[in-house]
């Protein structure tokens, strides 16, 4: 590190001591790591570029459509460039889904039928999944279960891998599961991201015993981090936000769904209704910044991944036990670090806001937040409110008190976020 680089550390910033001589150690450790994910960023970047190509994509598809949205050629084409990009049969791609939960809710009530079961094979899916599914501690008004769905899952094993033997038991012995979810992030767990290679394990394992199931993928925090996707190994239908990766930190809001052509138009009956689908919504003149945050999604994702490589390193080399390791193949932008305190805790996400660009003179405190059933912290100074492509770090509050650190436009950004918030810890 520059000195000059240094001195504005501890002088703008006030930077611990401690912290730079550790950033020192972490950067000359992760260098090996970096140069692996850079050869993964630039395939997916000529992926990206090749899907835009083949449609043909001008500045005519920069379209600000209104009232029904009837023949919005930038929407319809963007659908393409997301079936191209995932080798899969549609998508849908809509400014209109208000996160990646409402995402995820119009593939869930699209698919499934009173009677139906689902099957969550990666233990409890996301908190905010369980108001969709019906399994709470609140009311559960609209959720699956109040329409007659049922719901079954079997938990991880204690190395936090998927138990085959358990879903194949489940498959053989009940007819009524339809919908298997396979949540590729972490969420609000202690354990690895899902590989591509994990998923597509289970996915072959499940078409074996059962070709009518629907293996359905929430990529949530995942894209561009392999060479690969879900759908290119076997997934029916995935699923995610435009404020996460996919969306390069430029789409203001939104999100998506892509697979086999038949459960993406029931879901597109979810998010409009049956019979229109994805033919209408108006796109209120966002179609640029969802074209150009789609382009520069693989590199915005590889910053944020190198963030959490360094994020945990040095918290490692700080004493505290993260997931996963700095040298672990990573298939998500989130890095856990468990502080078994809930102080540190909380001053570890209040350095992340007081090193966000905006909003960095706010005091981050626990809320009662909608759809999660503990109070949760959130740091998220950004510009796209809730982009968790952004540099932010988030927790529920509750043992063992782990914080979950994800995003940053810039690598840059993110180890000084990272910096700053150790800072808050060591003083």
């Amino acid at each position: 590190m520059l000195k000059t680089t240094k001195e504005s550390l501890r002088e703008n910033f006030g930077i611990h001591e401690n912290a730079i001589d550790l950033y020192d150690k972490a950067m000359a450790d992760i260098q090996e790591e970096f140069r692996k994910y850079d050869e993964i960023r630039e395939f997916n970047q000529l992926k990206v570029l090749d899907a835009f190509q083949r449609e043909r994509i001008s500045e005519a598809h920069f379209t600000n459509t209104t009232g029904y949205g009837y023949g919005d050629i930038g929407r319809d084409s963007l659908d393409k460039v997301y079936a191209n990009i995932f080798n899969c049969e549609a998508a849908l791609v809509r400014p209109h889904f208000v996160n990646g939960t409402h995402a995820i809710g119009a593939a869930m009530f699209g698919n499934l039928r009173p009677g139906d079961t689902m099957l969550s094979v990666c233990g409890s899916p996301y908190d905010t999944l369980h108001n969709i599914i019906g399994i709470s501690k609140n009311k559960n008004i609209g959720s699956l279960a109040e329409y007659g769905v049922k719901y079954k899952q079997v938990d991880l094993t204690s190395e936090g891998e998927i138990d085959l033997k358990k879903v194949v038991s489940e498959l053989a012995k009940d007819s009524t599961i339809k919908f298997v979810h396979i949540q590729r992030s972490t969420g609000y767990g202690w354990r690895k991201a899902m590989l591509i290679s994990d998923i597509e394990k289970v996915i072959k394992e499940i078409k074996d015993v059962r070709n009518d199931v629907i293996c359905f993928v929430d990529n949530c925090y995942g894209e561009f981090l392999d060479t690969k996707e879900p759908t290119d190994v076997g997934a029916d239908l995935v699923a995610g936000s435009l404020i996460k990766n996919i969306g390069g930190g430029i789409a203001p809001t939104g999100g998506y769904i892509a697979g086999k052509e038949e459960y993406v138009t029931q879901a597109a009956y979810r998010l409009t209704i049956p019979g229109i689908g994805g033919e209408c919504g108006s796109t209120f003149g966002v179609m640029r910044l969802l074209y150009q945050g789609l382009f520069m999604a693989p590199h915005v994702s590889m910053e944020a991944v190198k963030g959490a490589i360094f994020c945990s390193r040095i918290m490692e080399l700080a004493g505290f036990e993260v997931l996963p390791k700095y040298t672990d193949q990573r298939s998500d932008i989130i890095q856990a670090i468990k502080f078994n305190d809930k102080e540190k805790l909380i001053k570890f996400c209040k350095g992340i806001q007081y090193g966000s660009p905006i909003d960095s003179f706010v005091q981050c405190e626990p809320w009662d937040m909608p759809g999660y059933e503990d109070q949760v912290i959130m740091a998220a100074g950004a510009f796209v409110q809730g982009a968790s492509i952004e540099l932010s770090a988030d927790a529920p509050i509750r043992e063992p008190y782990i914080a979950y650190l994800q995003g940053g436009l810039t690598f840059d950004h993110a180890k000084i976020g990272v910096l700053i918030a150790l800072s808050k810890i060591l003083k």
